[in-house]
């Protein structure tokens, strides 16, 4: 990865995706997280906190060194134990059945691979654990779906890979994941080109 990737896009992020307009989902997809958790796509750790007291400790994947300097306060003033513990959510460094929960909050867009990165994270979920997510993926609409594929090229230069038009409730029950529960919806802070967000919850089946 370039200059721009490395070192602007880690800082893009951690301002367009802020608390002060994401909080409220935060908080949402955080609530049930429990036991021994990780958390793909860790960024900055704009997640951290919404960790409920009922989460042990949290491994965070995250590629940017970055992204995880940025990181440095919010970790440091945690509750819950927190550890940088991969990079890259294709090849995860965990064995089979280590986590009771797992958490993606804005992350499944800019993985290349990401039907690798789906089953891995079946994997390394414990039987009867669960993924919270909240993604932005492909508009409800379809004269919304339009422009999202006319402008996914220039996203994914300009947004370090982000995908806008990734189905994530197919994607991940073709990757054979069960959605217990998802709240579909356009965020009101976002256009809707890149804010057709999913909130849920899926287990293994």
């Amino acid at each position: 990865m370039g200059f721009y990737s490395n070192q602007i896009v880690p800082r893009l992020v951690n301002i367009s995706c802020g608390v002060k307009l994401t909080g409220s989902h935060r908080r949402r997809v955080c609530a049930g997280l429990h036991g021994q958790v990780m958390e793909l796509g860790f960024g900055s750790g704009l997640n951290v906190p919404f960790y409920p007291a009922a989460a042990a400790s949290v491994n965070a994947v995250e590629p940017s060194d970055v992204g995880w300097k940025l990181a440095r306060e919010r970790v440091a003033e945690s509750s819950v134990p927190i550890e940088r513990s991969g990079l890259d959510g294709q090849s995860l460094p965990f064995p089979d059945n280590t986590f009771d929960t797992v958490l993606s909050t804005w992350t499944m867009c800019t993985i290349p691979d990401i039907d690798a990165a789906l089953h891995e994270l079946q994997r390394v979920l414990k039987p009867g654990g669960t993924l919270h997510f909240v993604e932005h993926g492909l508009a409800p609409d379809e004269n919304i779906r339009k422009w999202q594929h006319r402008l996914e090229p220039i996203q994914k230069r300009v947004a370090g890979g982000c995908h806008l038009t990734r189905d994530i409730p197919a994607l991940l029950t073709g990757a054979g994941f069960r959605i217990e529960e998802v709240d579909n919806f356009y965020d009101e802070a976002a256009p809707k080109i890149a804010g057709a967000f999913s909130l849920g919850r899926a287990a293994l089946v």
